[in-house]
């Protein structure tokens, strides 16, 4: 056995916890209307909705009446209100009002944990930590970026946060994807990282070059393809993940740790037009135009990814589910550092 092989296994990760003082992505901005929403960030539920002015808040979903879901109730004006007894609570969590209650009673003083939660780049952020907030959501600059067109899919996967980015950082494992993927024979250069992020650097045969109107073709077309090597870089961003292939690809998976064997994330990828010139000459209201009408161009390619990766996670956490004492021979050396970034992350907290 190797010695990276024993410093990977020495390492089990599958149980670890998150570091909650980060802001994670719960649902997409789309998503969340004036009916709220029931979500979960590691074993803890909350309730979304907007306000009467579109705001959005974030709620621990239950009623301390009878500890039912709020988000099963509706909004009146700024309140939430439960569906069970109709009590409403404010945006700090306090209750504000009880329809039944008697003129010599007085309101219960009782209150639900509030989150700070913000609307950015298309999707909604929550900070389920305990502490202040102390660092910014990830940003997504080419999310409103005219030049960059995106394609959203959805991850949904019984298992543990660790092997989906494992699997996001091990780009040795194309061979799963055949032509869905943009790039082939990837090849770990370097790793860099700290005590926030894991940057490993490979060098990949692109099989797309996006460097005229009609190049975008390759991506339905197979044939037209030629191969011409291109940087891959990936990071892991704790406690999400970046992509960038040449410059025609970015993509970021964004995370919502459900519990120890449920994980959902958003995973974002951006095809560039920056290297069509004329297109930036065009009025601002075209060029909104096209970037809206090819929004989920690249939808089928994408989610037969997810699709691929999400059974082969899955079987990853049951095999450890069913035998945890197995211990995995690992090569990639970028998964190592990856490892130990979660674990330093979780024992933070």
């Amino acid at each position: 056995m190797t010695s990276l092989s024993q410093t990977v296994q020495s390492r089990d990760v599958r149980q670890l916890g998150i570091n909650p003082n980060h802001w994670y992505v719960v649902a997409r901005s789309s998503e969340v209307t004036n009916k709220p929403i029931n979500v979960v960030i590691w074993q803890q539920a909350m309730a979304l909705y907007r306000d009467s002015t579109g705001k959005i808040h974030a709620l621990e979903d239950r009623c301390p009446h009878r500890q039912v879901k709020l988000s099963h109730g509706q909004v009146v004006g700024n309140e939430l209100e439960c569906a069970y007894h109709g009590w409403r609570f404010n945006s700090a969590g306090e209750c504000a009002a009880v329809p039944y209650l008697a003129e010599n009673q007085k309101l219960p003083n009782c209150q639900i944990r509030h989150y700070p939660v913000k609307e950015q780049d298309g999707f909604i952020w929550l900070f389920p930590g305990n502490a202040e907030p102390t660092v910014e959501p990830l940003g997504l600059p080419e999310w409103e970026h005219l030049n960059y067109i995106a394609t959203v899919s959805v991850i949904n996967t019984q298992a543990h946060y660790s092997y989906l980015i494992e699997n996001l950082m091990d780009m040795y494992h194309g061979h799963l994807h055949q032509d869905l993927q943009a790039w082939a024979e990837a090849s770990l250069q370097d790793i860099d990282e700290d005590d926030h992020r894991v940057d490993a650097h490979y060098i990949a045969q692109s099989y797309y070059k996006i460097d005229k109107i009609w190049s975008i073709s390759q991506l339905f077309f197979p044939a037209l393809r030629k191969l011409h090597p291109e940087p891959l870089d990936v990071s892991y961003v704790y406690p999400h993940w970046v992509s960038t292939l040449g410059q025609d690809f970015k993509i970021y998976c964004l995370l919502c740790p459900v519990s120890e064997t449920e994980t959902k994330a958003y995973l974002i990828h951006f095809t560039s037009l920056n290297s069509f010139w004329r297109l930036h000459k065009l009025p601002v209201w075209f060029r909104r135009f096209i970037k809206d009408s090819l929004f989920g161009a690249a939808q089928k390619l994408l989610d037969g990814l997810v699709i691929q990766d999400v059974e082969m996670i899955e079987e990853e956490q049951q095999a450890y589910l069913q035998h945890p004492q197995r211990r995995n021979y690992e090569l990639n050396r970028a998964l190592v550092s990856v490892q130990r970034l979660m674990r330093n992350q979780a024992e933070q907290y």
